[in-house]
């Protein structure tokens, strides 16, 4: 019994992404360049990865449809999405591309069959592990985003930005103290 399935991921991927979205309209424009430390990616830089990283699975699953990663030229890959992401963008320029590249990546994964996901990509010899369905690298999408939200939110902390969704807790914190003393008081 299937219970996380095309329809699943997709909606789960746009989720992940609208909340990338928003942290990205909540930090003011004066602070996309704002690097944690050298070496570190700015925020924009951070999130024109999030944006570009999505394109090594879809070149591998949408594109070529591999099922052996055998000489795939990685290098090559990973050298032209860096350099894309250190081309300058402006914050609309940024979160105009983040939706709409959301919206094709969640609309795709949405309709992919059953049979698609569970198909098993082989690695290269020497690799760990050897195989992965095709549903559990696609949900590393999901995850990678993610990873780098938390960076992202870890930042909007340094540049004075309270994250989104701490705000959200916050007010159903509020909120229930709220009720919880009105009921004491009646």
């Amino acid at each position: 019994m299937n219970f996380y399935g095309p329809k699943e991921l997709g909606a789960a991927f746009r989720t992940v992404r609208n909340n990338t979205i928003t942290v990205a309209q909540d930090i003011p424009e004066d602070k996309y360049s704002f690097q944690a430390a050298p070496g570190c990616r700015t925020i924009a830089q951070t999130l024109a990865h999030v944006n570009f990283a999505p394109s090594l699975a879809l070149q591998i699953h949408r594109v070529e449809r591999r099922t052996s990663m055998e000489g795939f030229d990685f290098p090559s890959f990973l050298a032209k999405a860096q350099a894309a992401e250190k081309e300058t963008h402006s914050k609309a320029e940024l979160i105009k591309m983040l939706r709409t590249s959301g919206d094709d990546i969640a609309g795709w994964l949405e309709g992919l069959s059953d049979d698609f996901l569970g198909e098993i990509v082989s690695f290269p010899a020497g690799m760990q592990p050897p195989t992965k369905t095709r549903f559990e690298m696609l949900l590393g999408l999901k995850e990678h985003e993610m990873h780098h939200r938390g960076q992202l939110m870890m930042l909007e902390r340094m540049v004075g930005v309270v994250p989104h969704l701490t705000r959200q807790m916050q007010e159903r914190i509020a909120a229930m103290q709220a009720q919880a003393s009105s009921k004491a008081g009646a």
